[in-house]
């Protein structure tokens, strides 16, 4: 399956150059665009899988832009540039773009950079689901403590007894363990 690219680029001589090199290693070009346009917008239109940016020096609306694309779109971003002061390509990263080139446009070095942001954008992916999951994991097993101790103290009964009840709770409502403590602590709260 070819990919489909949105390339950013104000300079029209150097960014027929990133498309034909592009076009070259089969991804389908789907569009090209200054730096002012309203990406997150227009990935979604176009169903682009890559955005390509073309640069000499990428200022904080540029990357700002590359922010939202990143985030809200969750697509992998790679970013020609001129500039290769260190703060320039912390910003570009933090921005979320998955790979920074400084001075090193050729056409047979495009796909395989592309290529190479795409295989660490999915790393990172996998990375922030893994987080957002362990995290989740993390909330939900304090809920279950805090609802047990509630148990335990109304209750009169062992830690096991209180995780007992909240079990079978579960499985009678056929819930999760995390809903039955939540529903324990919003009423404990309601009585006061």
């Amino acid at each position: 399956m070819s990919l489909r690219v949105i390339l950013v680029d104000d300079e029209p001589d150097r960014a027929v150059q990133v498309e034909d090199a592009l076009r070259a290693s089969g991804c389908v070009m789907v569009g090209r665009f200054g730096t002012g346009t309203d990406l997150s917008r227009l990935v979604t239109e176009l169903r682009a899988d890559v955005i390509v940016v073309d640069i000499a020096s990428p200022d904080r609306d540029v990357l700002e832009n590359m922010r939202q694309v990143t985030y809200d779109q969750a697509r992998p971003v790679v970013m020609f540039a001129q500039d290769g002061h260190a703060n320039t390509i912390r910003a570009a990263i933090e921005a979320g773009v998955s790979a920074y080139v400084v001075d090193g446009l050729t056409p047979d070095r495009v796909k395989p950079v592309v290529d190479v942001a795409i295989a660490r954008f999915a790393q990172f992916q996998q990375l922030r689901s893994q987080l957002d999951k362990a995290t989740s994991s993390l909330a939900e097993r304090k809920l279950v403590e805090r609802a047990k101790g509630i148990l335990m103290k109304r209750r009169r009964c062992d830690e096991d007894e209180a995780y007992g009840l909240m079990r079978k709770m579960a499985m009678d409502q056929k819930s999760r363990l995390a809903d039955i403590a939540n529903k324990i602590i919003e009423a404990a709260d309601l009585l006061g």
